[in-house]
């Protein structure tokens, strides 16, 4: 879901991943569709790996959770401050705590609006948060 013009789903297909696609908006890759209303995931899929819109990001979190099958992985490239915030701990966190949080050691530098050639730093800090689903223990933070 969320994948834009297919920039992160290409790098997964060259290391010979199967992808299957979709945006809420059509970008010319993938399937136009509302990731939030699916009901079920791709037969065979048992991973969900995006850059969600951040203001849809726990709910993203919250329905990846609800439709991938037991032990599937929610994999998200998320600002840091996710981890803050009442509403998240509450609905999310002392729930469903994320397996593995993937600190980037340095500040990564982001496109904006498909922009790769953005050559300034960036003050915004971000990590991959991954949850298994059915997954229960404390969070392990590493650097990356």
């Amino acid at each position: 879901c969320a994948c834009g013009q297919g920039h992160l789903a290409d790098r997964l297909k060259h290391f010979g991943y199967e992808v299957h696609s979709s945006d809420l908006i059509n970008r010319g890759y993938g399937e136009v569709t509302d990731f939030l209303k699916t009901k079920k995931m791709p037969e065979g899929c048992a991973c969900i790996l995006t850059n969600p819109p951040y203001k849809y990001a726990l709910e993203s979190v919250l329905h990846s959770l609800e439709i991938l099958p037991d032990d599937g992985l929610c994999i998200m490239f998320l600002k840091t401050t996710f981890l803050e915030g009442q509403r998240r701990y509450e609905e999310l966190f002392s729930k469903h705590p994320p397996m593995v949080v993937l600190q980037f050691s340095k500040r990564v530098i982001c496109a904006k609006n498909g922009n790769f050639k953005q050559t300034t730093g960036s003050a915004v800090s971000y990590a991959w948060f991954v949850w298994r689903k059915g997954w229960k223990g404390d969070t392990v933070i590493r650097w990356i």
